[in-house]
This record gives C-alpha cells, sequence and structure tokens, in this order.
C-alpha cells in the first residue's frame, strides 16, 4: 500500500503536466496584460496629472466610510501576497524550482496577483483620504504576523482554499465596483473590474487543479473538500490589526462594514460552496469507499445547515473607527 503522502506527491507530479498545458488559458502575456499605471493619472504629463489628480480626489470625496473601510481591508489582503506564494512554494509534492509545471505556475500567478495591491495601495494614496502610514504598518502587521490556513502543506486542501479564496475576492472586487460606478467613481470601478476579472480567471484554474485531483484520487480529495468545509475558510486578512490593537482584531470589524455594504456576505461564502460543490460534479461522483461517501454526505447538506444558522445571523451595525480613514475635507 502506498503510504498517503507518497501517493499525493506522485498525484502532484502527474497533475504537474496538466498544468503546463493550461497556463495560457488562464494567465495572460505580460506583454499584453495592465499594469497599475494604465489605470490611473500619469506623473510623467503634469498637466494632465494634476487635473486628472483633482478628479479623482473629488469623486474620492463622495464614498462612504463602510466603502473606505472595504477597500482598504481589500487592499491590505492584496497587498500580503508574499505569504499566499510561500504557501504555494511549501506544498508537498509541489517543486517550484525547476523549470516549467508549478514553479511557472507559481511564478506567473504571482506576477499577476502582484499588480492588485500596487493599483489598489497607489489609489489610496492619491485618493487624500486614508492615512497610508497607518495602512502600510497594517500590511506590516499582516505579513509579519502569518496566518494559519489550517492546510498543513496538504496540496489538496490548500487547492480547496484557492479556489475558494479567489471566488471570493472576485464577488467582492466586483462589487466595489459597482458601487464606485453608482457614485460616478469610474477610475476606481475600472480598477475593482480588472482586479476582478483576474480572480475570475484564477478561480477556474485553481478548481480545475482540483477537478484533476478528482480523477485520480478522488476518496483523499473529497475528504480534503469536507475538511476544509468543517474548519470553515480562513480569509486571508483573518490576523488584520491596526497598531496598538490585537492580531486579528481590525478584522471583525472590516468583515462587518463588508456585510453591510453587501460587498461579501455569510450568503455569499454559501453560494460558493454550492457553486464548487456544482464544478467539481459532487452528487455524481463514484468510486467512492465509506469515508468519501460520508465525506460527500457532509458536503451536500451543509448550504442548508448554514442557511439555518444563518436565518438567526442579526446584521452588524456599529462602525468601529480605524486610524485608516481620514475625515472628508
Amino acid at each position: 500500500m502506498i503510504e498517503l503522502n507518497t501517493k499525493k506527491n506522485e498525484v502532484m507530479l502527474y497533475i504537474e503536466q496538466f498544468v503546463d498545458s493550461i497556463s495560457e488559458k488562464y494567465l495572460k502575456p505580460i506583454e499584453t496584460n495592465w499594469q497599475p499605471t494604465d489605470l490611473l493619472p500619469d506623473t510623467a504629463c503634469i498637466d494632465t496629472f494634476v487635473r486628472k489628480l483633482k478628479d479623482l480626489q473629488e469623486s474620492a470625496k463622495e464614498l462612504s466610510y463602510d466603502f473606505w473601510l472595504v477597500l482598504i481591508g481589500d487592499t491590505v489582503t492584496e497587498e500580503a501576497l508574499p505569504t499566499y506564494e510561500s504557501w504555494l512554494a511549501a506544498l508537498d509534492g509541489v517543486d517550484i524550482g525547476k523549470p516549467g509545471g508549478w514553479g511557472e505556475w507559481s511564478r506567473k500567478w504571482t506576477a499577476e496577483e502582484n499588480r492588485h495591491g500596487d493599483v489598489l495601495s497607489r489609489y489610496l494614496y492619491l485618493s487624500g483620504r486614508v492615512d497610508m502610514q497607518a495602512v502600510e504598518t497594517s500590511v506590516q502587521y499582516l505579513l509579519s504576523d502569518g496566518i494559519d490556513i489550517q492546510t498543513n502543506n496538504d496540496p489538496y486542501r490548500t487547492f480547496v482554499y484557492t479556489s475558494f479564496q479567489e471566488l471570493a475576492t472576485n464577488i467582492s472586487h466586483r462589487r466595489v465596483a459597482t458601487l464606485a460606478n453608482k457614485n460616478d467613481n469610474h477610475t476606481l470601478a475600472k480598477i475593482c473590474g480588472m482586479i476582478a476579472a483576474d480572480e475570475a480567471r484564477h478561480a477556474k484554474a485553481y478548481g480545475s487543479f482540483v477537478e484533476k485531483i478528482f480523477e485520480v484520487d478522488p476518496n483523499e480529495m473529497m475528504v480534503a473538500f469536507a475538511d476544509m468545509m468543517k474548519k470553515k475558510i480562513v480569509m486571508p486578512a483573518h490576523n488584520l490589526r491596526e497598531v496598538g490593537s490585537k492580531i486579528g482584531e481590525a478584522f471583525e470589524s472590516f468583515s462587518d462594514a463588508a456585510q453591510r455594504l453587501g460587498v461579501y456576505t455569510s450568503v455569499d461564502y454559501i453560494d460558493i460552496i454550492e457553486s464548487l460543490t456544482k464544478e467539481w460534479d459532487i452528487s455524481n461522483m463514484v468510486g467512492l469507499d465509506d469515508a468519501g461517501e460520508q465525506a460527500r454526505d457532509y458536503i451536500m447538506y451543509l448550504p442548508d445547515r448554514l442557511r439555518r444558522v444563518l436565518s438567526r445571523f442579526k446584521q452588524p451595525e456599529s462602525e468601529y473607527q480605524f486610524n485608516w480613514v481620514l475625515p472628508r475635507t
């Protein structure tokens, strides 16, 4: 009998061939991809820069306090990219030190994701509504504190996590874009829309990794999926904090703001579970042993259980006063 870790290593080696074949489908060529400077005022053209900067700051004045909390929280989350890349590098069976395969995917995915924090951070800086020193401190805290996504370097569980999180960030950025458009902030709407499109492609890629694993190791993949659902998906910014606050203290208030705005809600969490269940065709999976069947049963009934819990949920009303947001002038 093959030991579990050895088996997973073999599966990851098998999946690596598939990763090579789909990278071009889910990652765009650098030469034609968007860059942060494409979406913001150009400092090289001083006359147009001053005019566009004034327009940007005027449109930023109309955005609500909750909106700024969500936008800043999203930015801090995106800026913590080095932590996320290190997760991939530490996975069992994933060798990023050789050409092609997992190494190429990890580097190119990181390169695309890196633009998200860059463009959002620059927008915050130009907006005149944000204490950037406070935001940058929160970024450094999040990177230095780290976070446990509860996958224990297991690729199966990690790819469930990344599939879920890429869908969640797509929803969040897409809805922030919609709210920005409603406030006639078309620059920010375009920025968040471009980020959301990236996240959608990345979600499909990670989802396809899991789908491929199901083809060759359905029982262990099903158990891994159920295990991550039992633990609950921990958001990347779960340890979010400000100067003088405890680890994770700012996250709940950030989440409350997102819930009030409808940017990312408990309903979305449940919808993502159902989306992944459908994408991976969980209900029709064959060849499962007893552990796999039990795991499937848990997954299939989970959305209804969560909806019953959600029916007793009270919308958070209080606004926490962050150091991040400057008063309107």
